[in-house]
């Protein structure tokens, strides 16, 4: 049993859901989401309240009932406050800028690394801080988890690209005799 798909997940005002053959959509006052869901959970919409109830009692159809409202929680939140992950760059030379829709990185190579921001996703650059926003959770973290992948915090210097508050664990480097 869910202790999350049990919850009623309550509608914000402005903000407008319905189902529409296994589709959810999920209009708000900062955009729109829509996501296909299994038959196996049903959603039922009333009074400005969502439910979530499974079709049948298996284990595989008990995972996704808690997964589901997660996701639709998820979807609700982020079309009325965009979700935002916060990108930081240590390192002598490091830097990043915005050309449009790239983003072009100086990290070290020997030539500078662009990446196209996909549609649906804001980036604000300021000196060595990223701020990535967007009203899909999942798009908003994994598009900073992909910019951090280029070039992950290495622990002896601490060079690299970092979230804002992740520490990375130091180590001593070689001593000398």
């Amino acid at each position: 049993m869910s202790r999350i798909g049990k919850k009623e997940i309550t509608i914000p005002e402005k903000t407008e859901v319905k189902v529409d053959d296994g589709v959810l959509h999920v209009k708000g006052p900062h955009g729109e989401l829509s996501r296909e869901f299994k038959g196996d959970i049903t959603i039922t919409i009333n009074d400005g309240h969502i439910n979530l109830a499974p079709t049948r009692q298996t284990i595989e159809t008990n995972a996704l009932w808690g997964t589901y409202a997660s996701h639709i929680m998820n979807m609700i939140e982020g079309v009325n406050k965009p979700f935002e992950k916060k990108l930081a760059v240590e390192g002598v030379g490091y830097k990043w800028d915005v050309q449009g829709d790239t983003i072009s990185l100086a990290l070290g190579f020997s030539h500078p690394v662009k990446v196209k921001i996909p549609q649906g996703i804001t980036v604000k650059v300021e000196k060595l801080t990223m701020l990535i926003s967007g009203v899909d959770k999942e798009m908003v973290g994994q598009f900073a988890a992909n910019i951090r992948g280029l070039k992950k915090p290495e622990p002896y210097k601490g060079k690299g690209i970092r979230y804002d508050g992740e520490y990375v664990r130091r180590k001593q480097g070689k001593k000398t005799a």
